[in-house]
């Protein structure tokens, strides 16, 4: 007997130490916490930990796109002006001189037997040889090639035309429907038309991370604010060798552990993903286990002194819910409930009965021995 009374004694002062009791838990707000006075390393001084309280969700809340016009775009299409590269064939036509008219009979293909652009960019054209064309627009090309007939024919009239367009194109990839490169020509090409030439995007692609590499430089565009919101100023013009990759989604997901009736990996749609909803996917927190105080949410600080900020969310009043309807997760944020103290004391007891019971046991036959 007094075995069964040390063991429980052991037991006792076992549950007294926080940190040996199974069971998951993160320390929430408190105005009681002090600095350890051993000198090691521990996390919790790199953490920051703010509770969800209305003022706290008006700092976090991101202004919501909405329609709006894109001044700057509609310029650089308002004074668009193709220039000829490379490659580009060109169609050279001289009134009333069909001499010098290439000839583009029904049967005869202008592409094929047209002016090219070769590769010191210079066309050739009779009684005025070479003629370097390259980086100029077509009322550039008419001027140059009408000033220097001018010396040969009276008056010329002269009409330019590119009859194909080879120098230049810009590369759409990623979650598309047909991943294509898109010729770029006479008619501007804006993002939304280069996503439009691809077939549109896929279920599964990332709505709000559409990457414009230009340059060596990469600018992330939000398609959700585009398409959703009409918000034209993630619009963009399009250049010669410009890469719209549209990513999927893989990297936009949550995850919600801890005291749950469904630990799980989840998605964030483009329409977002609120703490709530991930409860909810989830089938929400365990009543009997969970503590209702201890709703947490992880999220890698961009504070350079902390390394994860923690968002904790008290629900022991039902009402504050709502709360988390407001709360919009980033990727890679980790949910976790927490066990209630008598769930944690109760594991403990799980683990522990079975060696008790069998020192009882052996205590016993001793006895009768």
């Amino acid at each position: 007997m007094n075995l069964i009374k040390l063991i429980i004694t052991s037991l006792l002062a076992f549950s007294i130490t926080a940190c040996t009791i199974p069971g998951g838990h993160i320390q929430g707000v408190s105005a009681h916490d002090e600095p350890s006075e051993v000198e090691q390393f521990d996390i919790t001084q790199s953490v920051n930990t703010v509770l969800i309280t209305p003022k706290v969700l008006s700092g976090l809340r991101q202004a919501e796109p909405t329609a709006s016009q894109n001044s700057n775009l509609e310029q650089q299409i308002f004074n668009y002006a193709y220039v000829v590269g490379i490659g580009d064939v060109l169609n050279v036509i001289v009134y009333d001189h069909p001499e010098l008219t290439t000839p583009a009979g029904q049967f005869r293909d202008p592409e094929q037997i047209g002016n090219l652009i070769d590769a010191q960019g210079n066309i050739f054209y009779p009684y005025i040889g070479q003629v370097h064309v390259v980086g100029k627009s077509i009322a550039d090309i008419r001027k140059l090639l009408t000033t220097k007939l001018s010396r040969y024919l009276e008056n010329p009239q002269i009409d330019v035309k590119v009859a194909a367009y080879r120098s230049k194109r810009t590369y759409v990839t990623g979650a598309v429907m047909a991943p294509t490169v898109m010729p770029i020509g006479n008619v501007p090409v804006t993002l939304l038309d280069a996503i439009n030439s691809a077939g549109g995007i896929k279920d599964d692609a990332d709505w709000r991370s559409v990457i414009l590499t230009r340059d060596s430089k990469d600018e992330r565009l939000d398609l959700y604010a585009l398409y959703q919101k009409g918000d034209m100023s993630q619009n963009r013009l399009l250049q010669h060798n410009d890469i719209v990759h549209v990513p999927r989604n893989d990297a936009t997901k949550v995850f919600v552990m801890g005291e749950v009736k469904r630990a799980s990996t989840l998605q964030i749609q483009r329409s977002g993903l609120t703490l709530a909803e991930a409860l909810g996917n989830v089938g929400g927190f365990n009543e009997m286990t969970a503590d209702a105080s201890g709703i947490f949410i992880l999220r890698a600080s961009l504070d350079s002194t902390k390394t994860v900020d923690v968002f904790q969310l008290d629900a022991s009043n039902a009402a504050a819910l709502i709360l988390a309807t407001q709360f919009q997760l980033k990727p890679m944020d980790l949910v976790y409930v927490t066990s209630a103290p008598i769930a944690r004391w109760n594991k403990v007891i799980s683990l522990l009965l079975p060696t008790v019971r069998g020192l009882d046991d052996l205590n016993d036959l001793e006895q009768d021995l």
